[in-house]
């Protein structure tokens, strides 16, 4: 595998990470230049509780840590054949909630309507693909959500017995927000993500996702991998759990980028992401995600998220939705796009720079064991509480 970044990222950008440390544990990580300083202590001694930090940048341009390795040395043992004696990645969340927003962005809304009347079953949508789009074109784009041509628009769609719940929560007033894993569940760079061994429908969703305090203030944005079960959520959204919450299904990073004076939510609004899928078999898959085109703006889904009726205390990610709905036939005309085993997952954005894995099934991706508890018993062993 490649390095997690390029040279071309700004130097001046703040960009913070989780490590696993061998023989002590994980650890804040602050990149400066080409390498990894290990920055945990008693004042931050997780993602939490940096994030929670009123003096945020300044705390990080002033600290010092412990080199502990290179990004080439940390991306080596990341990777699937990596070293267990050197450090590797893990997902920059800690105590954080993982949630995610979908139906964010009304051009992919059509999809999610095909799943829906396919019920999961793609022998079926190529055809309803065709015949939805007859009615209401390729895309709902330029609609604001809980408008009066929103409204208007569910009407018609009403008679012609196209309405769904992904339109209702695309359209509507309400956000759809769900929780993606637990805390400490995400996978970092260079780890395997897991697909439910049920699926033989599913794809790779690449996103950008928020980290919010306790307070609902954004302190920064990164990248994910909000892995989908098609099949299992086109044949009811009540499966919506079972498709999106598995073993090692959503990897976060490599890094998160904190706002400051260089970078704010301007750019997270104008971020664009590239995806490439590589298949053993050959088989290339590229694709795109623009966050110029999504529908609703994103802090108006994180007031959806907290507030007087919700808190977070610990605060949490928030995966903003994708435009990306893959399509194309790997095998089959017809069939539309599935993973196979193997496949590596490359997602960028030129300021968040790369997150990269590989497919699995979930059954076959290391078992999650490290849980808040393994934390507090780790951090407490080491002084830092």
């Amino acid at each position: 595998m490649t390095l997690p970044l390029d040279n071309d990222l700004p130097g001046d950008a703040l960009l913070v990470t989780r490590v696993w440390r061998p023989g002590i544990g994980p650890s804040l990580a602050l990149l400066r230049g080409d390498t990894l300083h290990d920055i945990t202590s008693q004042e931050a001694p997780t993602m939490r509780d940096l994030l929670e930090r009123d003096d945020l940048v300044d705390y990080l341009r002033d600290a010092k840590g412990e080199a502990i390795g290179t990004l080439e040395e940390v991306a080596a043992g990341s990777n699937e054949l990596g070293e267990s004696s050197v450090p590797r990645f893990l997902a920059p969340p800690d105590l954080q909630a993982i949630k995610a927003s979908g139906v964010t962005f009304a051009e992919s809304m059509v999809e999610r309507v095909i799943e829906e009347q396919a019920a999961g079953d793609a022998d079926l949508a190529f055809d309803i693909r065709q015949r939805v789009a007859g009615i209401i074109g390729d895309s709902l784009s330029g609609i604001k959500p809980g408008s009066d041509k929103a409204m208007q628009v569910k009407q018609v769609l009403q008679a012609e017995g196209l309405w769904s719940q992904y339109l209702e929560v695309g359209i509507g007033p309400d956000a759809e927000v769900f929780t993606k894993c637990q805390p400490m569940a995400s996978v970092g760079w260079g780890a395997s993500v897991g697909l439910h061994p049920i699926s033989s429908w599913n794809n790779p969703e690449p996103e950008i996702v928020l980290a919010i305090d306790s307070q609902g203030r954004p302190r920064g944005a990164t990248i994910g991998n909000d892995v989908n079960l098609r099949d299992v959520e086109g044949r009811s959204a009540l499966l919506l759990g079972k498709a999106k919450d598995n073993n090692a299904s959503c990897a976060i990073g490599p890094f998160l980028r904190i706002f400051d004076e260089n970078y704010s939510m301007h750019d997270v609004r104008e971020a664009e992401l590239t995806l490439r899928v590589e298949g053993e078999d050959g088989f290339v898959l590229d694709g795109r995600s623009s966050m110029t085109k999504i529908s609703r703006d994103p802090e108006d889904i994180v007031r959806q998220t907290i507030g007087r009726h919700h808190q977070y205390p610990d605060g949490f990610f928030l995966f903003l939705g994708t435009l990306f709905a893959p399509t194309q036939d790997r095998d089959a005309d017809g069939q539309g796009f599935t993973h196979k085993a193997g496949d590596v997952v490359t997602i960028r954005e030129d300021k968040l720079g790369e997150l990269r894995n590989v497919v699995r099934l979930s059954t076959e991706c290391p078992e999650w064991t490290f849980g808040a508890s393994a934390l507090m018993r780790n951090l407490a062993g080491r002084g830092l509480l």
